[in-house]
């Protein structure tokens, strides 16, 4: 007996249609699982079936979680072989938890896309030449919610045919190679970039008239004073301007044109936080901004700060709730970065001679004016 045997069986006894009692032949297979000695999983690690609890489930999965590591699949990532709907093929995916997104952004469209997002970012911590035989994601062909929002979860994935599974000796060298894409994916996940950024919040900007903070979108939005200060630098002056704090307020009140609420208050180290106008905090999708001055007509180090600083505030202020998408703001045109960032899950935007300009993403958002 061994992986192999379990997947076969699973396959041969599941009926979706017979319910979720105990007494029901591929339930019990299920919750079995995670008893069985049988399966010679690799040391540290264990695993546990899943067929639903009161409803059964459309895509029985085996979880396969690391003894001193994430265990909650609601959340974390994690490996699972997980079936298709006519329980035709078994995949072998690592999956990013889906249960805890769904009281922020539901069941539907908004989850996906956000799973998706991620998956792309979390991919790329896999070298496109380790991957030969695996995909991005299954196909479990079943419309429901959950399975959908597996595939969409899905970083990496390699698909069996129930009815020729390979040998146990095969199934474990694709889980060894399973469990290292997993060990590093989570140490890209893990990526920190201090910030020495120190100010504290300043609020210099109120918008004009006396319109009802509910109804403004601008109410949050409070850029730093951008005029020209004087900085002591070793018993001399040098002159900085704040183009890193215009950029900000000039964008935010475009972007606020084009039905996005800007905040900057209370949201420090954040340079920019938006949200779609009349959606409160926790009640939608949330765009992280980082504003970023191009010097000299080089955008190189401005790209690769903003690319730091996306992931360390998204990886470490985004712990408790939904994460959001990824912008890079910047002063002027970034040219072949535009790409690269898209390819990194980060979406661009430039001040341009006539407006905004922007990536492909952040067109289809109706960021810029291009």
């Amino acid at each position: 007996m061994g992986i192999r045997d379990l997947l076969g069986e699973v396959a041969s006894t599941y009926d979706r249609t017979a319910g979720s009692r105990k007494d029901v032949v591929g339930q019990q297979v299920l919750r079995g699982v995670a008893s069985r000695t049988d399966l010679a999983l690799p040391q540290g690690y264990k695993a546990e079936g899943h067929g639903g609890q009161t409803t059964p489930a459309a895509t029985p999965w085996i979880g396969i979680f690391a003894e001193e590591g994430n265990k909650d699949p609601k959340r974390g990532l994690y490996l699972a072989y997980i079936f298709s709907a006519d329980l035709k093929n078994v995949t072998l995916t690592l999956q990013q938890g889906i249960t805890w997104l769904e009281e922020r952004l539901g069941k539907g469209r908004a989850r996906e896309e956000h799973l998706r997002h991620h998956a792309a970012r979390l991919r790329r911590a896999v070298r496109r030449q380790e991957r030969q035989g695996w995909v991005d994601e299954p196909e479990l062909r079943d419309k429901a919610a959950r399975p959908r929002a597996y595939e969409a979860a899905s970083v990496i994935a390699k698909t069996y045919d129930t009815a020729a599974l390979p040998s146990d000796v095969t199934l474990m060298e694709d889980l060894l190679v399973g469990i290292a894409f997993l060990q590093r994916v989570q140490e890209a996940d893990r990526v920190w970039w201090l910030s020495d950024d120190a100010d504290a919040l300043e609020m210099s900007y109120e918008p004009e008239g006396h319109v009802s903070p509910a109804a403004d979108p601008l109410a949050d939005f409070h850029p730093k004073d951008s005029s020209d200060y004087v900085a002591e630098i070793k018993a001399r002056q040098q002159v900085k301007r704040r183009t890193h704090e215009k950029l900000i307020e000039d964008f935010g009140a475009h972007i606020a044109e084009r039905g996005y609420a800007p905040i900057t208050r209370l949201q420090h180290p954040k340079d920019l936080v938006l949200r779609r106008q009349g959606e409160e905090e926790g009640g939608g999708q949330e765009w992280l901004v980082e504003a970023k001055a191009v010097r000299n007509g080089n955008p190189t180090a401005a790209v690769r700060e903003a690319l730091g600083q996306l992931y360390e505030y998204r990886h470490f202020l985004y712990r408790e709730q939904a994460e959001p998408f990824l912008i890079g703001l910047f002063s002027e045109e970034i040219g072949v970065y535009a790409p690269y960032l898209e390819e990194q899950g980060i979406a661009s935007v430039w001040r341009s001679d006539d407006g905004w300009g922007g990536s492909p993403q952040s067109r289809d958002w109706g960021m810029t004016t291009d």
